[in-house]
């Protein structure tokens, strides 16, 4: 079986039509690939702990995670934002599960440094992936929520992006993340284009040369750590766009493809 994990970040998640999820349903359908969606939630996560009145601090860009902080973001991740992917893969015709690194022992975890400053805030060490495949041969779809236990019972909250870099290299997965933009763009005489295909070398050229900027930056850095990691291939698709999930299935032109092998750069 050929798996393709599919990153939904929470910036985008509420704006993504229902051909989005009907796409997913029509993908897993024709026996290409079998989806696995990994989701963030990062906005809906600070909106809910301004209105508790909780304050939260950070370190390096990275919110700190107390206990308290973590009993939201789980709350957000594992309830609100899981149950609104399920409820709209079943709307659009699917079935799907809806879990967390925490069940089955899924996704185990670590902390990110070691008595430092970030709190329980975690990387992955280990992913089960019997339960994935069990759910996925059944015809259902995992949609899976970063949270993790290490091997005390320790909660930890975990990027989306290093959550689903994780599931995809367990899985031999290519490596989907759906933005809102249709993948790399870079500027030149004042013409934006967006590059089909492009290496990490090539990335980190761009980002040097200031043409890769703002937030385009942490998106690339994501999926050039997800090919460290062992995925042999990432691709950034816009998915409110009706047709990139299924062109880029279908070995069309869609995103931005991006690989560690020195591959010819080509612009749209």
């Amino acid at each position: 079986m050929t798996y393709l994990v599919i990153k939904c970040g929470g910036s985008v998640l509420e704006k993504l039509p229902e051909s989005f999820y009907e796409n997913i349903i029509k993908l897993q359908e024709s026996g290409q690939y079998q989806p696995v969606i990994v989701h963030g939630g990062g906005p809906l996560i600070s909106s809910l702990l301004n209105k508790l009145n909780i304050k939260v601090t950070f370190h390096d860009g990275l919110r700190v995670t107390t206990e308290e902080v973590l009993d939201i973001v789980e709350m957000v991740l594992s309830g609100k934002v899981n149950k609104h992917i399920v409820k709209n893969l079943y709307k659009a015709g699917g079935k799907a599960f809806g879990l967390s690194g925490v069940d089955g022992n899924l996704l185990t975890a670590a902390p990110i440094e070691e008595g430092g400053n970030l709190g329980f805030v975690g990387k992955i060490v280990d992913v089960q992936t019997d339960g994935l495949k069990l759910l996925t041969e059944q015809g259902t779809i995992p949609v899976i929520s970063p949270i993790a236990l290490d091997a005390k019972g320790q909660r930890y909250n975990i990027n989306g992006d290093t959550a689903a870099a994780a599931v995809a290299k367990a899985l031999k997965a290519r490596l989907c993340f759906i933005s809102d933009i249709p993948g790399i763009w870079v500027e030149t005489e004042g013409k934006k284009t967006v590059m089909k295909q492009i290496t990490r070398k090539k990335i980190l050229q761009l980002i040097d040369d200031k043409e890769i900027v703002g937030g385009m930056v942490p998106k690339v850095k994501g999926a050039m750590e997800s090919l460290k990691d062992g995925v042999p291939e990432v691709v950034i698709l816009n998915g409110l766009d009706d047709k990139s999930l299924l062109d880029y299935a279908n070995g069309g032109e869609a995103g931005t493809k991006i690989t560690l092998d020195e591959e010819v750069v080509t612009h749209a």
